[in-house]
C-alpha cells in the first residue's frame, strides 16, 4: 500500500488517490435538495437527496420553459437549507433582477450575480473563484449557476461583429468543451455543484429528435441532463405556474429516460409534494378507487384534495414508503420497467 502511495506522489497529480480512501473529485459526498421530492428522486433515486454536491447538472429546454425560474427555485432551497451558504450566479441573459430574486423569497445578500458575455469570461472567472475557494478552505457551502450557456458568445464573435466580418465562429464548440473539461475536476475537488441552463432544438431528419445545443462539451461533462417542457397551471382563470415535464435525458446516477412532472409556481417556486401521488399509486402505497384515491388508513380522497393539503396525507411513514418505491423506479438494478414512465426514443 505504501508503494502505491509513493507512485501517487510520483505522478504529482493532486486528484489521484487509492479508491479505498475515496475518489476525491468523483465520489458524491452529499446532495442538495431541489425543493421537489419527485425531482430529487429523478436525479438521485431518493426523495430526500437531489443534486449531487460536486457534479454538473444541465437543465435544457426550449424558450419560455421556465429554466431560469427552475434554477432560482433550487437556489432558494439551497440557501434555505444552508444558512451560511452562498450562490454564484453567472448570468448571460440580463434577465435576473433584484426584484425577481427577492419576490421569490431568496436571500439577496447571499447570491452574487456575475454577468458574463463570452465563454472565455465564464471560464476564467469561474476557475478563479474555485481556486480561491479551495485555497481558503472555508466551511461555507457554495452553488454555481450558469444561466445560460446558449447565450454565451466568444471573443472572436464579438471582434468579428465589431469589425463587420460575417465569417462563422468555428472556435466556440472547442472553447466550451475545454471549459467543462477543466471545470469538472475543479468542481469535484471543491465540492461545488454547477447548474447549467441551456437550449434545445429539433434535429432535422426523418426521425427528428430533440437535442441540446452548444456542442458536446456540456453533454459529456454533465452528470445529469434534464430536458424540460411545460404546460400552464391555472387557478380559476389565472395562470399561477407551470407543470414541467422533466425527462432524464442523461444520468450517471439514475435510470435514463425516466420522466416526472413537477409544479413550478411563479411565486413559491417548486412544489414540494407534486408528483408523489402518481408514484404512490403505481407502487400500491395509494390505490386508485374510481375517481378517488384510496389511502393507507382506508379513507378515500380526490387527488386534488391530496395535492392541496399534502402535509396531512404524506406522513413520515408514507414518505418513507414512497422513498423505497423511488429507489425501485429510478435506481439501476432496482427498477421495474413499465411503459407509462418512459418515453420512446422516437417520440
Amino acid at each position: 500500500m505504501s508503494y502505491l502511495k509513493n507512485l501517487i506522489r510520483t505522478t504529482g497529480n493532486e486528484f489521484a488517490s487509492i479508491v479505498e480512501e475515496g475518489v476525491q473529485a468523483a465520489d458524491v459526498s452529499g446532495y442538495i435538495d431541489t425543493g421537489s421530492y419527485i425531482f430529487n428522486a429523478l436525479l438521485s433515486g431518493s426523495i430526500y437527496d437531489g443534486l449531487p454536491n460536486n457534479k454538473i447538472t444541465a437543465l435544457a429546454g426550449e424558450s419560455a420553459t421556465g429554466k431560469t425560474y427552475f434554477a432560482l427555485g433550487m437556489c432558494k432551497q439551497f440557501l434555505d437549507d444552508n444558512p451560511d451558504a452562498a450562490v454564484i450566479y453567472f448570468e448571460s441573459e440580463s434577465a435576473v433582477t433584484k426584484e425577481m430574486v427577492e419576490a421569490r423569497g431568496i436571500d439577496s445578500s447571499r447570491i452574487v450575480i456575475v454577468p458574463v458575455t463570452t465563454v472565455q469570461e465564464f471560464r476564467t472567472q469561474s476557475i478563479r473563484i474555485l481556486d480561491q475557494y479551495i485555497e481558503d478552505k472555508t466551511d461555507m457551502k457554495m452553488l454555481f449557476v450558469l444561466d445560460s450557456l446558449g447565450m454565451l458568445s466568444t471573443t472572436k464573435e464579438i471582434e468579428d461583429t465589431a469589425s463587420g466580418a460575417e465569417t462563422k465562429d468555428m472556435t466556440r464548440a472547442q472553447l466550451v468543451k475545454g471549459t467543462f473539461r477543466v471545470l469538472t475536476l475543479k468542481l469535484g475537488k471543491a465540492g461545488v455543484p454547477l447548474i447549467v441552463t441551456n437550449h434545445t432544438y429539433d434535429q432535422m431528419g426523418l426521425f427528428a429528435k430533440r437535442v441540446m445545443g452548444g456542442g458536446s462539451g456540456l453533454k459529456y461533462a454533465a452528470s445529469s441532463i434534464i430536458f424540460l417542457s411545460k404546460k400552464k397551471e391555472k387557478e380559476g382563470t389565472e395562470i399561477v405556474g407551470n407543470i414541467i415535464h422533466c425527462k432524464n435525458e442523461k444520468s450517471r446516477l439514475t435510470v435514463e429516460n425516466r420522466m416526472v412532472d413537477v409544479m413550478l409556481k411563479y411565486e413559491q417556486g417548486l412544489d414540494r409534494y407534486y408528483g408523489l401521488t402518481d408514484l404512490a399509486i403505481k407502487y400500491n402505497i395509494f390505490k386508485k378507487s374510481s375517481t378517488r384515491v384510496a389511502l393507507p388508513d382506508g379513507t378515500t380522497q380526490f387527488a386534488k384534495t391530496i395535492n392541496n393539503n399534502p402535509e396531512k396525507y404524506f406522513t413520515e411513514e408514507v414518505l418513507n414508503q414512497i422513498n423505497e418505491a423511488a429507489k425501485q423506479e429510478f435506481l439501476y438494478g432496482n427498477e421495474i420497467r413499465t411503459d407509462d414512465t418512459q418515453e420512446s426514443d422516437n417520440e
